[in-house]
């Protein structure tokens, strides 16, 4: 299995506010719907909550140390108590997902074969941010600029690191 991170980040490592994205990129939101699907996506309980649905075309794997949280199944997911619970459950997939937030990526980042980084040509007053990436570590392979645009308010570049 490739264990892969998938975010957007501000140039000052920013990936949210007040448990809500701190921008919207619609190019950025494609390319993470591209990439991720049919893939299994794990996120932490805040983050499936800011989303406030399932992702389709993907099994959600969510991560909480609520016992009680879904208890009444109104979400497709599946609930896990940690990181290592949902990579051990998910260990016979060809590419798993880890989509934030901020503790959920600290915690799988020694884990992680792959980062697909959206970088932000911005700076933001966050409250969650995304590690940072060492470069010891990992090697970026591919990157993409883009101009900011009509529908997309600030330049943006997508990365991919893989694990050296």
């Amino acid at each position: 299995m490739i264990l892969s991170s998938i975010v957007a980040a501000s140039l000052n490592n920013g990936i949210g506010k007040n448990n809500q994205l701190p921008w919207h990129l619609p190019a950025d939101l494609k390319f993470f719907k591209t990439t991720t699907m049919g893939r299994p996506v794990v996120m932490g309980r805040k983050t499936f909550q800011s989303i406030g649905r399932t992702l389709p075309g993907r099994k959600n794997v969510v991560i909480t140390r609520d016992h009680s949280f879904n208890e009444n199944k109104e979400f497709n997911i599946e609930v896990v108590p940690s990181i290592e619970t949902a990579i051990s459950n998910l260990k016979d997939e060809e590419e798993v997902f880890i989509i934030g937030g901020g503790e959920i990526f600290q915690q799988s980042m020694n884990l992680v074969d792959t980062i697909y980084l959206t970088v932000v040509h911005t700076t933001i007053d966050a409250d969650v941010f995304f590690p940072e990436i060492d470069t010891d570590l990992f090697k970026k392979v591919w990157e993409e600029a883009h101009e900011a645009d009509e529908k997309n308010n600030f330049a943006y570049t997508f990365q991919k690191f893989v694990r050296k």
